[in-house]
């Protein structure tokens, strides 16, 4: 390998679902992948080597500019639905070199478009956005160049343009994002370049790819060049007609068959001989057969030992330094899948959806405490169970794109999964602002209980020596030992228990009808004209109360007023201040 040889850029293609991510790739390699995809998503990550001399063709931009191109292509990633995979990830960072974020000129930035941004900002990986569709735009003419259409358009369709542009830009603006048309910006590295285009109309393609390989030689050309050690991320084990295949991207170096690697993971390190080497074929799906492979590539191997291995597990290949790798490996999963002394329990379904999970949950405010690979176990949930009492909110688990093991038992420990990030997070946000509201709600009811209860006289069950009658909970819960009083104040007694279906119960709730039983009590005497019965409550509770309205129903807030009502029968200024 010689000194300072450049590799291909590996370029990240991510978006919100039906933005066209796809399609713009199809463009690019002549293909037609979105047509057969599931629903037109991407179900799979997949990559494209695009060689030299395809990207010339498609830009004559790039021989007519003169510039030299020292790059000898690029490899495209293209990714699923779900924007974890624009994490795939290396040591020092993010695996892309650069992405291209595909946005809907029209639609602008949807949920999946946020998190991309989100994800992108934190690895600090460069982008360029691609506003797709521009044909849909009623009226849209194509010329011979995207600086042209846009220039030469009719009034009204340079307006529509115009609108939705600024209106991109000021959402982009609100991530922390300066933008410009890319024939405008004169400083790259200030502000992020917006290129109009169509995948369908193939508009502004030339035009992206020529702003791709002005950026990946002017900035990243340090980056580019190869190492000794040939280093990549498994993406997936696939089986095939009986054989079982390492999928991977080669990011560094080159490898060659019979070499010896070593796979990260978890715990041990796997050694491991490649038994068979096969390269992504350019503009292509296919793999072929070779001996040696060099970065950046896609591959696809059969290996010795093959027992173990993670999706999105870094390898290196091994040169007498095991310790070393083993090491640098260590820090790499640590560092990807830092965690709290408290928080919830994650799982993903691979190193770079975990990495990419954890820094958005950060991002929110959440904390993990336990973070892993793979289907959710039991012993994720025994880690989940240990909240309940102590975190609350903590007692939760998630999945993004994993299910549970078949055995796997949740208990009162609530378990959210999702294949979409963003979903899962606005998942666990929403349960905790609820729980959170519950736990106080639960704590100033331990100052007191708000309930108002029917009598239903057509149910007396025992006069006197206790009092044993039905009753409908009307508003708030009913507990056993609550003082209750009549709608005159008067103080009746303390609930000595409660029936409901011919169980004793220690509380009811709103709408619930059962029997209660007061001692000291005879029903004909004292309750027989009484239609309403109440727990009574304090001044100061009654002003908690009043501080965390926020906590209680519409009709819990109407009795605590009817409450303060009964009270000023005989205390105008009972509850005032």
């Amino acid at each position: 390998m010689t000194s300072g040889t450049m590799r291909q850029p590996i370029i990240t293609v991510a978006g919100h679902v039906d933005h066209g991510k796809t399609s713009l790739l199809d463009c690019f390699r002549g293909s037609c992948v979105q047509a057969g995809e599931a629903g037109g998503i991407t179900q799979k990550i997949s990559f494209t080597k695009y060689p030299l001399e395809q990207i010339e063709s498609v830009c004559p931009l790039i021989k007519k500019s003169g510039i030299a191109m020292k790059i000898p292509g690029f490899l495209f990633i293209d990714t699923p639905g779900h924007a974890a995979f624009t994490n795939l990830r290396k040591r020092g960072g993010a695996l892309a070199d650069l992405a291209i974020l595909v946005v809907d000129i029209k639609k602008g930035i949807e949920p999946q478009t946020a998190e991309v941004i989100a994800i992108l900002k934190a690895n600090k990986t460069p982008f360029v956005i691609a506003l797709n569709k521009i044909d849909n735009l009623s009226g849209w003419k194509k010329h011979s160049s995207i600086k042209e259409s846009v220039e030469s358009q009719a009034l009204n369709v340079k307006e529509e343009f115009e609108t939705c542009l600024l209106t991109f830009q000021g959402a982009l603006q609100s991530h922390g994002f300066d933008s410009a048309l890319y024939y405008e910006l004169s400083d790259f590295t200030k502000k992020i370049a917006i290129v109009p285009c169509s995948a369908r109309s193939k508009e502004g393609i030339p035009e992206l790819l020529f702003v791709l390989c002005g950026l990946c030689q002017k900035f990243l050309a340090k980056q580019l060049e190869l190492s000794e050690d040939a280093k990549g991320v498994i993406l997936e084990i696939k089986k095939e007609r009986g054989a079982e295949y390492a999928e991977a991207i080669l990011y560094d170096g080159d490898i060659a068959l019979n070499e010896e690697i070593v796979i990260a993971s978890f715990g041990k390190p796997i050694v491991t001989k490649i038994r068979t080497l096969e390269e992504i074929q350019p503009l292509s799906f296919k793999y072929n057969a070779v001996k040696h492979a060099t970065a950046a590539t896609g591959v696809r191997m059969q290996l010795t030992e093959k027992e173990g291995i993670l999706p999105g597990m870094p390898f290196q290949e091994l040169k007498n330094n095991l310790a070393q790798i083993t090491s640098n490996f260590k820090k790499e999963i640590s560092d990807a899948t830092k965690v709290h002394t408290q928080g919830i329990i994650a799982k993903a379904d691979s190193l770079g959806s975990l990495e990419a999970l954890l820094t958005l949950l950060q991002q929110a405010s959440i904390q993990v405490l336990k973070a892993g690979i793979g289907p959710i176990t039991k012993s994720d949930i025994s880690s989940a169970k240990a909240n309940l009492d102590n975190a609350p909110l903590d007692a939760l688990m998630i999945g993004f794109n994993v299910e549970s093991e078949e055995d796997v038992e949740f208990g009162k420990v609530t378990v959210f999964t999702d294949t979409v990030v963003y979903k899962l997070i606005d998942k666990v946000s929403e349960w905790r602002k609820q729980k959170q509201k519950e736990i106080e709600k639960e704590k100033l009811m331990g100052l007191a209980t708000i309930c108002k209860i029917e009598i239903l006289p057509q149910y007396v069950f025992r006069n006197s020596n206790p009092a044993i009658f039905g009753v409908r909970v009307i508003a708030g819960t009913l507990k056993t030992h609550i003082p209750l009083i009549d709608e005159n104040d008067l103080s009746i007694a303390h609930v000595k228990s409660i029936q409901a279906d011919k169980h004793t119960v220690s509380e009811a709730t709103q709408g619930m009808e059962l029997a209660i039983s007061l001692p000291g009590v005879t029903f004909d005497r004292q309750l027989k004209e009484t239609r309403f019965l109440y727990a009574t409550i304090s001044e100061s509770q009654l002003r908690a109360f009043k501080k965390n309205k926020e906590l209680l129903s519409t009709d819990e807030l109407k009795v605590l007023q009817e409450i303060a009502d009964i009270k000023r029968k005989k205390n105008p200024e009972w509850g005032v201040t």
